[in-house]
């Protein structure tokens, strides 16, 4: 049981500190690894002379194994222990990265990146479960807000950081660069870390798994190919895969309330404050990972950027962003959640807002003000939110409970890239029947009047965007407020 005193400090103690280095330092790679691809798809195609259709997969295969292999990881801390499976990830990554930056075909890329995925999917929860049993439930906020650096920056800092890399140097680069990260990390841990307890009574549930893991990957595959395919969602293809999926989340579910050990634990969502944090956490992700599918999509077909300026234009959101993500969590502790998130959620939408304006001459100054106020909103929205989530847990359900929230995450950014690039595909569609598709020409051998069509139909998009932010406000003023001094967290 840990105990808030009035005279506790704000300041970390050194072995808190230590923890969270270590555990940035780990992030931030399976974080960047999500998107910092995306923007090499075009060269890797040419490399290995595929379709882009093909090499979408080496994005694809990363999120099915993250979506795959989160729900072991509450079981696996408590039979292994937080810091040896905290060990293992690592060293999963790193030996993923290495494999991808010497892949010699698509087929051979695509395999490491799951590899790669397996490791960075257990990085984020286990070291959030790390960091919650080390800080306790009143610093939580100051925490996260460090830790959490990864969790909002990775997928706004990805774009620019592999547009530099293919701009300057070889795709492969994308992947070499995280064994130096990860070789830190590994040796941190190693010697920062402090052991954990095991629980080797605890079993694993692997009917849940059959359930859940599958359905999960299935839903992300088939969210995943509604872009791909010239039916979308009336796709047989997209339509089995979505059915059978959420079938067998369903049969998880109910499993989950029979089981005695489940992987995910849906009792947990009986306490008020993690539903409610939960529901922020799954819009927070669809709108992070939905608009970061737009953004670089603008620039650079409607505006004509490299994919190293379209990163550039997206900086002014990590900016915002970083400035407020730590002072955010401390405030969060002081003032409560209940204030913080729908102020951060509100900016949020605001930031967004002036996107739904564009056109094919918008002010990029405008734009990029537009982008920082949203950062900030990110900033004051995101990391609160999974610091609320834990407050009213116990020691022991911590685990599961950073679990489902990473799930919830996953599976939000998800679904918010999928039904954005539906209706971005369908706009486009109506709007510019025959047109050949969204990459059917730069934007300097386009018509003025197609660029406003185009332009037009990524304003409709965006709209999708600002309405998710604009529903997340209604739970964030459901969240609670700071934790009362002298108050014993639950044991």
């Amino acid at each position: 049981m840990v105990t808030t005193t009035a005279s506790a400090s704000t300041k970390l103690e050194p072995e808190v500190f230590r923890a969270a280095v270590v555990i940035v330092l780990g992030s931030i790679m399976a974080i960047l690894d999500t998107t910092i691809v995306a923007v090499a798809l075009e060269s890797l195609a040419k490399d290995f002379h595929v379709s882009v259709s093909t090499i979408q997969w080496v994005t694809t295969g990363y999120l099915l194994a993250l979506a795959v292999v989160i729900p072991v990881t509450g079981w696996a801390v408590h039979r292994i222990g937080a810091k040896p499976l905290y060990i293992s990830a690592l060293v999963i990554f790193i030996v993923g990265s290495v494999l991808c930056g010497l892949a010699w075909s698509a087929t051979s890329l695509i395999v490491f990146r799951v590899v790669q995925g397996i490791g960075g999917g257990m990085l984020m929860p286990v070291g959030q479960t790390i960091m919650a049993r080390t800080a306790g439930p009143a610093r939580m906020g100051q925490v996260m807000g460090v830790i959490g650096m990864p969790t909002l920056l990775g997928p706004i800092l990805g774009p620019v950081i592999g547009g530099a890399i293919i701009t300057n140097t070889s795709w492969r680069w994308i992947f070499f660069v995280n064994i130096p990260i990860g070789v830190a990390a590994l040796v941190a841990a190693i010697f920062f870390l402090e052991g954990s307890e095991r629980d080797r009574d605890h079993r694993f549930d692997l009917i849940g798994f059959l359930c859940l893991s599958p359905g999960l990957a299935l839903l992300v595959y088939g969210l995943s190919e509604v872009g791909n395919q010239p039916q979308g969602f009336a796709s047989s293809k997209v339509q089995w895969c979505l059915a059978i999926g959420i079938a067998l989340t369903i049969a998880f579910v109910f499993r989950s309330f029979r089981a005695p050990e489940p992987l995910m634990e849906m009792r947990l969502f009986r306490n008020r404050t993690f539903t409610v944090s939960s529901i922020c956490i799954f819009l927070s992700g669809a709108t992070l990972y939905g608009t970061m599918f737009l953004l670089p999509l603008y620039y650079e077909v409607v505006r004509g950027r490299s994919a190293w300026m379209a990163g550039l234009l997206m900086a002014p959101q990590g900016i915002g962003a970083a400035m407020v993500m730590r002072w955010a969590g401390t405030l969060a502790d002081r003032r409560g959640a209940r204030i913080v998130v729908p102020i951060g959620m509100a900016l949020l939408a605001l930031g967004t807002l002036a996107y739904t304006q564009v056109s094919g001459t918008s002010n990029y100054g405008f734009l990029a003000a537009a982008l920082f106020v949203r950062g900030i909103g990110l900033g004051l929205a995101m990391m609160p939110v999974f610091a609320a989530s834990y407050r009213d847990l116990s020691h022991a359900e911590i685990p599961r409970a950073s679990t489902a929230t990473n799930i919830l995450r996953q599976v939000g950014g998800s679904l918010g890239v999928a039904v954005f690039a539906v209706v971005l595909q369908t706009q486009i569609t109506k709007r510019l029947p025959g047109s050949g598709g969204i990459f059917g020409a730069s934007a300097g051998a386009m018509s003025p009047h197609i660029v406003n069509e185009l332009a037009a139909a990524f304003a409709t998009s965006f709209w999708w965007s600002f309405g998710t932010c604009v529903i997340a406000i209604a739970p964030a003023l459901l969240l609670p407020g700071p934790v009362k001094q002298g108050l014993s967290a639950p044991a």
